[in-house]
């Protein structure tokens, strides 16, 4: 696949990139050089390669999954302009 100027203005307005006409050959030469990349990865043979998340082999770390109330309402609601009964009082916007 080639792109050429004009597909190369398109994909520069579809991003909202503001391109001088004058430099509209190289961005159509850079995004050649991409798929050009694109399409040698694809010639690689991957059959019975697993899939990868990182390049070193890690896990991440658990926690339990318990359900609690966090217990920290008294500091959540230490920043609230206006609190009651525990819970974050707001203005009424529906009548």
């Amino acid at each position: 696949m080639s792109i050429d100027k004009d597909t190369a203005a398109k994909v520069a307005k579809l991003a909202r990139i503001r391109v001088e006409a004058g430099e509209l050959p190289a961005l159509a030469a850079e995004f050649n050089a991409v798929l050009g990349f694109i399409e040698q990865l694809s010639e690689v043979d991957v059959e019975g390669v697993e899939p990868m998340v990182s390049v070193t082999p890690m896990r991440l770390k658990r926690r339990v999954d318990a359900v609690t109330d966090g217990g920290q309402q008294a500091a959540v609601l230490a920043n609230a302009p206006d609190a009651r009964e525990g819970f974050f009082a707001v203005p009424k916007v529906v009548e």
